[in-house]
């Protein structure tokens, strides 16, 4: 375990944070559907999602046990910022959804630790969500142009914008209600 968090915070974590965007997404569909469509293609964006991919994943590499690989930390943690700055000066299309999709890597696996070995079957919420998760991340770091598809696609109507951000409202609802009662 590295990130030592219970079933419980996991689950008002997520919940929380799937209330909180997608109640925005709903109360404000113009400006929240204009704010994603430019986000794929926002260098701000991409700089601050990278730079917290960055300090997590240095975190992450100076403090998790490594066995018999650990005589790779001093080169890892040396090349992550030269890679960093590297990936900043020659990675302009579809930084942020490049970035996005590496912190949706990073915040999966906490999810998935805290789930691991919990006998309540609503732990399988936060597990679906982590490798939704999983899955939306591989594609979004491989293929950068499926994020701004997928935008374009829920934000084609205000009826659909508002209807998938419901279900992500309700899911997070859920989540955040069994966080409370169950975990």
């Amino acid at each position: 375990m590295i990130y030592h968090l219970s079933l419980q915070v996991a689950g008002v974590v997520t919940g929380v944070l799937l209330i909180l965007l997608s109640a925005a997404a709903v109360l404000i569909p113009t400006f929240s559907r204009s704010f994603v469509a430019k986000l794929p293609r926002s260098r701000t964006a991409g700089i601050i999602l990278l730079a917290i991919d960055l300090v997590w994943t240095f975190w992450l590499l100076a403090t998790i046990e490594m066995g018999e690989f650990s005589s790779f930390r001093r080169p890892l943690l040396i090349l992550l910022p030269v890679a960093f700055f590297l990936v900043l000066k020659f990675v302009d299309e579809f930084l942020a959804v490049r970035a996005l999709g590496i912190l949706c890597l990073l915040a999966a696996e906490p999810l998935l630790d805290a789930a691991f070995l919990r006998y309540e079957s609503s732990r399988l919420l936060i597990t679906v969500f982590a490798y939704l998760l999983i899955v939306a991340g591989l594609f979004w770091v491989s293929i950068p142009y499926v994020l701004r598809d997928q935008i374009n696609w829920t934000a084609r109507s205000v009826f659909r914008w508002r209807c998938l951000n419901a279900v992500a409202f309700i899911y997070g609802g859920v989540i955040l209600a069994f966080a409370f009662t169950q975990y």
